[in-house]
């Protein structure tokens, strides 16, 4: 019988301080804390998050602990998130994985932040049998940060074949969200608003671009030249029509994902299909993603809401597999706000 592996998770790549355990591969807890100081500034401020993430990650640490029914003694290696994310609430994360690992004289293992967002298709819950991908595994990973497409060989092979060539789809939904005057973060609020509103009530631009990759800021530009133009028209016209340029918004972003979505299946033979990261919780999106699933025969996956957003969980279950090859990482080792870089 193999020995129980036990993975201590840290995620604090940017206002959310996380920690979680998982056991062979199932999730016994996963805790989250928030940051609600930065609202009042329409957007994540680095020093504050790192102060926010300083105070939180004991307490954070220790109530995963508790609520998976383990001690420190029994952890087998911490997965932390090296990047990428704000170098100021990584340090805070990586200072504390090492401290942990240290004193305890177990492994450390760092985590790619974008490919643990892929591999929380691959969390498993106690007393659940979900069906989990097969590989190749092809995902579209959508963010605030970034929108790719990758494609998974194995649990730890990810090969990026189309990305954003200028802003995320998360930062278009916040950015235009806040041109309407709604707070911050936009994309849930610009979601809510989307379900009573007509998505075909008015058109924005989108991009042509060639292959794979991606491109918001035309569609950025597009809505608001279209809000500079009807406002100096008539003055109340985001208050009047609020829901319907949320659905027109929303539509024109979903339609735009799902389009390269499905040109990569067809090009790369895939059918294997997920989506991940934090605008992944869309409703709007989700939808679109199941009625595209039934045309093009996808076995289509989609995390659970909790695992949409940065969370431990898929930092702790990537490094459960990363533990099972050894791939371990030493104390010289350190965050790096562009991964890879």
């Amino acid at each position: 019988m193999a020995p129980t592996v036990t993975i201590l998770a840290i995620e604090s790549s940017c206002d959310d301080t996380s920690a979680a355990v998982i056991r062979d591969g199932v999730v016994l807890s996963n805790l989250i804390a928030g940051q609600a100081v930065h609202e009042a500034y329409g957007g994540v401020v680095p020093e504050l998050a790192s102060r926010a993430h300083q105070a939180n990650i004991v307490p954070v640490v220790d109530r995963a602990l508790a609520m998976a029914g383990t001690t420190a003694e029994e952890i087998s290696a911490v997965a932390w998130t090296r990047g990428p994310g704000l170098l100021g609430s990584l340090l805070v994360g990586s200072s504390f994985a090492k401290g942990f690992a240290l004193a305890r004289n177990i492994p450390l293992i760092e985590v790619d932040h974008l490919q643990a967002h892929v591999m929380s298709h691959f969390v498993r819950e106690p007393g659940r049998e979900d069906a989990l991908p097969d590989f190749p595994f092809l995902c579209l990973l959508v963010s605030g940060g970034h929108t790719q497409l990758m494609v998974m060989h194995d649990h730890l092979s990810m090969e990026i074949i189309g990305a954003t060539i200028d802003d995320a789809a998360g930062e278009a939904f916040d950015k235009c969200a806040k041109v309407m005057g709604l707070p911050y973060p936009g994309g849930p609020v610009i979601d809510r608003l989307a379900a009573g509103g007509d998505p075909y009530a008015f058109v924005f631009a989108k991009p042509r671009i060639r292959g794979l990759n991606f491109s918001f800021s035309g569609l950025k530009t597009s809505f608001l030249y279209f809000l500079r133009d009807r406002v100096a028209e008539e003055p109340g016209f985001i208050e009047s029509r609020r829901n319907d340029l949320a659905a027109s918004l929303q539509r024109t972003i979903i339609e735009i994902l799902i389009g390269k979505l499905v040109r990569a299946s067809k090009e790369t033979g895939i059918r294997e299909v997920g989506i991940a990261g934090g605008v992944s919780a869309n409703s709007g999106l989700r939808q679109a993603a199941g009625r595209e699933a039934g045309k093009q025969r996808w076995n289509l996956f989609l995390p659970e809401l909790r695992y949409t957003t940065d969370n431990a969980a898929m930092i702790g279950i990537t490094g459960y597999y990363k533990y099972l090859r050894s791939d371990f990482s030493d104390h010289t080792a350190i965050p790096l706000a562009r991964y890879g870089k």
